[in-house]
């Protein structure tokens, strides 16, 4: 049976007298792709912050393989194997492609401020590697020929695909995307996909997905939960998240989903 990287247990987020996240509990499997939906506002960022250190839950326990995170740094999670981007992209404009990857890599350097002030060999060989690392992770989105560009530079799509490198470059085992394919063309949304596809193969990433477009979600989630007013209220595979009616209600209002289910029932023979 595969085992649990991530799970989330009763977690619950408040701001003031807002509670944003209430006593959400699911746990994602090693190696699989699983999509956290919700209409707008119903807490699924809330919770990857939880997640990735950004917040620290009011009560509730998020594990890291059987061990509790829960409080400590992003700093500290990345440095343990989770890594993430944003649904704001967050890249350093002013710095080259090649330089927000090598940003990616800090936790893994063993070089002191030492080394770089002096340009020690240490220094110097860590840098040639880095380098040639970032260079990696940059063909790997298919950005190798804008290394040298500025990040802010970049058309949208590949802005998305920079951080994704970045976050790749820190080799995690959980990556967690908050909305990637947001503000995308069809064709710069299938490439994400492929692209989200190949991840999980080529490196057996654990793929936590925030997305507002079913047609991803669908097609690529192995299991699916929803968030509404910051409680889950569904969680299943694809198939079932689509058929589930309280799932079309959160999404629809209760006259839509009754729209939805006369539609559905006119078609049926």
């Amino acid at each position: 049976m595969t085992s649990e990287i991530i799970a989330a247990q009763e977690v619950t987020k408040i701001f003031g007298g807002l509670t944003a996240v209430n006593h959400v509990s699911l746990a994602v499997r090693e190696g699989e792709i699983f999509s956290i939906i919700g209409p707008n506002g119903a807490g699924k960022t809330t919770l990857f912050n939880c997640i990735s250190g950004f917040y620290t839950p009011e009560s509730g326990e998020v594990l890291f393989r059987g061990v509790s995170i829960r409080g400590k740094g992003t700093d500290t999670i990345a440095t343990i194997g989770i890594s993430r981007t944003y649904q704001n992209i967050r890249l350093f404009a002013n710095l080259t492609a090649l330089e927000n990857v090598m940003v990616g890599m800090h936790h893994q350097s063993r070089e002191t401020w030492g080394d770089a002030v002096l340009r020690t060999p240490r220094f110097r060989r860590e840098e040639r590697d880095a380098i040639r690392e970032g260079m990696k992770w940059l063909a790997f989105v298919g950005l190798q020929n804008f290394a040298n560009n500025a990040a802010g530079s970049l058309p949208y799509g590949e802005q998305r695909k920079l951080e994704i490198a970045r976050a790749l470059a820190s080799k995690p085992a959980v990556l967690l995307l908050d909305e990637p394919t947001a503000g995308m063309n069809p064709h710069e949304t299938l490439d994400m996909i492929a692209l989200i596809q190949r991840m999980r193969a080529e490196f057996n990433v654990t793929i936590i997905l925030i997305e507002h477009d079913m047609h991803v979600v669908m097609g690529i989630s192995d299991r699916v939960a929803v968030l509404d007013f910051g409680e889950k209220i569904a969680e299943g595979m694809p198939a079932e998240i689509q058929a589930n009616e309280r799932v079309i209600e959160a999404y629809l209002g209760r006259g839509g989903a009754a729209l939805a289910q006369k539609y559905r029932e006119a078609k049926c023979p």
